[in-house]
């Protein structure tokens, strides 16, 4: 522990980018998001077009272009590949862990509070799968970090309060209106803490001017480009529609968040609690107020929306650990009887359950990495809940370390995007498409769903049609190209055309 404590930034840096970059490109593209902006930046890339998105060459109008800058320049360096449309977000995201030590090491009282709550958001199962995405939200998170902590340093040193609006001109260029919830979460917490004066400083005003002009000029572009489809498609069909409306089937309960959390958050989670109430009684200073603010605040906002996803959860994710790093230190000095005993009871049950998972993965034969992790974890919890009352810093350094080799254990195996399993592996399928259909054609399947890593690694679009549209092209007088299971083939019962091929159950179908 002394020896981290030396060079913690250093020592985070290197672990995380160690955990977010290992066998990165091992697996497809997942569908949605990193389907939709991996096309988008290769698009990017051949049309060297980078103001006007494109998705196959239709316009993208659903989020600003700064991942997808980034791929493109990635591909420029790399080529066009699984671990180059990764690379720009991974890195990127990884770099929000030297970052939160830096906030909580500004905010926080202690320096083991601050590696506390960097070893949390490192150790994070939901950050280290999300963040390693093509996707928005780790990179998100990174910029938000990176403006709380210019925010509080700029309290002592004013010329920092200049990257707060960098930071959130980021968000901007990122996410687009998402960052309207976090400068009210700056400003909840500015009011609070009696700092509203940071607001009329000029480094702090110079910040926003600037930071948010690259965002405010892509923003009028558009507009002048598109016009009015621009803003209904940008803010009335990707903002308001999926606050106020069950957009695309993804309603979810109020309480839909909490189940992530608890299902995901473990082992911190069972500090939480805990780690809430320290908070609340330490409503005096200045992270304690933050930690709250920015939980409270911004899980009741995404819980309110109508249309809920996974990563929609990302970005609470920093107050979390802010809030939990300040309480494990404070819990190592002075472990509370009834928190032990409960949390200790709690890991048992964690190191039993995981020995029943080794089991199950014992029976299925699965990867021997996977069956390694499960030893791991349930060694990490059972001695750590066995060592948790008398040396509790020793049971919180166990749990940090299990989970962390844990984790890199999951990177190593091909299962970290589990959700690829949902469907049918869609490379051959591809393949299968690009290697026997013209350009530019577009592709009309019987499956349930429009895949869009379908479309990245064909490099067509598959439009996904109900039978009884696929009949009407059947009997149309162009040649239409048709990916169908034999079922549907039967059933639109064809006496013209040919076969292509054969993939993953599907048949290429050439109607003419």
């Amino acid at each position: 522990m002394k020896n981290i404590l030396n060079k913690p930034e250093l020592f985070l840096t290197v672990a995380a980018l160690f955990l977010y970059l290992i066998n990165l490109g091992n697996v497809a593209l997942r569908d949605w998001d990193e389907g939709y902006y991996a096309t988008v930046g290769r698009d990017m890339y051949w049309s060297n077009n980078w103001l006007y998105p494109s998705y196959l060459g239709e316009p993208f109008l659903l989020k600003p272009p700064l991942l997808f800058w980034l791929i493109n320049i990635s591909y420029h360096f790399g080529g066009v590949n699984d671990l180059t449309s990764r690379l720009p977000a991974s890195l990127l995201s990884g770099l929000a862990v030297p970052l939160i030590y830096c906030l909580a090491r500004e905010i926080l009282p202690q320096k083991r509070m601050a590696l506390w709550s960097a070893i949390v958001y490192l150790t994070l199962l939901p950050l280290v799968r999300h963040d390693r995405l093509a996707m928005l939200d780790g990179i998100t998170n990174t910029f938000l970090i990176f403006s709380l902590f210019t925010l509080v340093k700029g309290k002592q040193k004013k010329p920092w309060l200049f990257g707060v609006g960098l930071g959130l001109g980021m968000i901007a260029l990122t996410k687009g209106a998402l960052v309207l919830l976090f400068i009210l979460i700056l400003l909840v917490f500015l009011i609070w803490d009696r700092q509203l004066k940071i607001l009329l400083n000029p480094y702090f005003i110079a910040g926003i001017i600037i930071g948010f002009a690259p965002a405010c000029i892509w923003y009028i572009l558009q507009y002048l480009h598109y016009g009015q489809t621009f803003i209904d498609v940008h803010f009335a069909s990707q903002v308001v529609d999926r606050v106020t409306k069950n957009f695309e089937g993804h309603q979810q309960p109020i309480w839909y968040y909490f189940l992530e959390l608890v299902k995901y958050s473990v082992p911190w989670l069972l500090f939480l609690p805990g780690s809430i109430l320290y908070a609340k009684d330490s409503l005096d200073k200045s992270w304690a107020k933050l930690g709250l603010i920015g939980f409270v605040l911004y899980l009741s906002m995404v819980s309110l929306m109508q249309s809920k996803l996974p990563w929609y959860i990302i970005p609470l994710y920093p107050f979390i650990s802010l809030l939990v790093g300040a309480y494990l230190e404070t819990f190592a000095r002075n472990s509370p009887k009834k928190a032990t005993k409960v949390i200790s009871l709690l890991l048992y049950l964690l190191s039993f359950l995981t020995i029943v998972g080794l089991i199950y993965l014992l029976i299925k034969g699965l990867q021997i990495y996977l069956i390694i992790l499960a030893i791991v974890l349930s060694i990490a919890f059972g001695f750590a809940a066995k060592k948790l009352k008398d040396n509790p810093v020793q049971s919180i350094v166990l749990l940090a370390g299990g989970m962390y080799l844990g984790l890199t254990l999951l990177m190593f195996s091909s299962s970290w995007l589990w959700e690829l399993k949902e469907a049918f592996p869609v490379k051959p399928v591809a393949q299968l498409i690009l290697n026997n259909t013209p350009a530019k054609e577009i592709i009309y399947s019987s499956f349930a769903y429009n895949r869009p890593s379908l479309d990245y690694y064909s490099q067509h679009k598959v439009e996904v049609q109900e039978i009884s549209v696929l009949k009407k092209i059947v009997e149309s007088d162009t040649i239409s190209y048709l990916l169908v299971t034999p079922s549907v083939l039967k059933e639109l019962n064809l006496y013209k055309g040919s076969e292509l091929g054969i993939a993953e159950g599907f048949i290429l179908w050439k109607t003419k």
